[in-house]
């Protein structure tokens, strides 16, 4: 039996929106026709898809059943696109970016793609090495990522290097590594961390120390409030060389250990379709990102 188009696109509404209320806004229904509406798709496929929680998430049968619904409406945009006449529908792309790359180089693709293309964006921000996760799960259609193993249905681009080093201010790394940097003074000196799935100081310290350490943390996600806490020598933290430039130019921020960066190769993966939006896209991001990252 066919997928119902309706019952099909209340339930991605729900998982898009994160709630059945926003859905119903959306879609602008009632509640409970959305909620009848997902109701008569999970009858009909036998299996719950739909997590009722806050916010709302696909079960691992949804997640299939999202990424098709998803396809549907990729396709279907495509089609009217290609027919062309009458009012244009944008085609939505949801993306998986992580929070470094959004900050510098990203933007400028999400631009470029969106120029004489009915382009709309639905950016979620997650860790690079996190983000393939979200093509696993069907929540996007493409993700910046570290991942070089393609996610079952995608395909993988390399788009370049990330180069990262350990920063901080003159002021900070006089008052904690006046001794030099070392596993005693590591483990005293205050690190800056974007999230807890953030483990670029870790990995930074680990080649320092060979051991793990336990150091006082500060948590801080977001890009730029990060660097410039970092500038105002809360404490010191992994930053990627596109957002420090200015800083290591004007001496603000000075490195911890001269010549010992961290690269994070990254990675375009995108789901295996043939969807214009979706390779306007991908030649931004290739144009964007060679403007940018390390070969």
């Amino acid at each position: 039996m066919p997928l119902d188009s309706a019952q099909l696109n209340a339930f991605a509404a729900v998982i898009d929106e994160g709630s059945f209320e926003r859905a119903a806004a959306v879609l602008h229904v009632t509640r409970s026709a959305v909620s009848q509406r997902v109701k008569l798709l999970e009858e009909m496929v036998g299996q719950v898809l739909v997590r009722r929680a806050t916010p709302c998430t696909p079960t691992e049968a949804g997640q299939a059943l999202y990424r098709h619904a998803r396809e549907v409406a990729l396709s279907e945009a495509d089609a009217l696109a290609t027919i062309g006449g009458g009012q244009r529908q944008s085609t939505r792309l949801a993306i998986g970016v992580n929070a470094d790359s959004l900050a510098t180089w990203f933007p400028h693709a999400m631009s470029h793609a969106a120029q004489g293309h009915h382009i709309t964006f639905d950016i979620h921000v997650e860790d690079q090495d996190h983000s393939a996760n979200l093509l696993r799960e069907g929540r996007v259609m493409a993700a910046v990522t570290a991942d070089p193993q393609p996610v079952q249905g995608c395909k993988v681009l390399p788009l370049g290097t990330l180069r990262y080093r350990a920063l901080a201010s003159p002021a900070f790394l006089q008052r904690h590594f006046a001794k030099g940097v070392n596993a005693a003074a590591l483990g005293q000196a205050p690190m800056l961390v974007f999230n807890r799935k953030d483990a670029l100081q870790t990995r930074f310290v680990q080649r320092i120390t060979r051991r793990p350490l336990a150091q006082p943390v500060h948590w801080l996600p977001e890009a730029h409030a990060f660097v410039m806490a970092t500038r105002a020598g809360l404490g010191w933290g992994m930053i990627p060389d596109p957002l420090a430039e200015s800083d290591l130019k004007a001496g603000t921020l000075v490195e911890l250990i001269a010549g010992k960066p961290v690269d994070v190769p990254l990675y375009w993966q995108y789901w295996r379709l043939n969807v214009q939006a979706l390779h306007h896209m991908t030649g931004a991001v290739q144009s964007a990102a060679a403007q940018v990252l390390l070969p």
